[in-house]
């Protein structure tokens, strides 16, 4: 019986979309703690939105359980995840 062939193997070219100057997203998740008026609250404190546009986004989060609230560069977006933390709020940050 002979052996089995080893699998074939393909060059991965690396994506576009991952170079350096991608921007990153901070990403709010929907979480059982906070009400919806707080996170409505946070966005227009932190970010300085505008009363509808944050309870847009608070809305995303709760129905569609994450909204982006923020974009740019890395440094940018890390400072901005640390504010939401610090208010109370789970976030994350992505390559958009």
């Amino acid at each position: 019986m002979a052996a089995p062939l080893p699998a074939p193997t393909r060059q991965v070219e690396p994506d576009v979309a991952t170079s350096s100057d991608t921007p990153w997203q901070a990403i709010v998740w929907n979480d059982p703690v906070n009400l919806m008026s707080y996170v409505t609250y946070v966005l227009q404190k932190v970010f300085g939105y505008p009363e509808p546009k944050a309870t847009a986004l608070m809305l995303d989060v709760h129905h569609k359980g994450k909204a982006a609230v923020s974009s740019g560069d890395k440094d940018k977006v890390e400072t901005d995840v640390a504010k939401l933390h610090a208010a109370g709020l789970w976030a994350t940050m992505q390559r958009s």
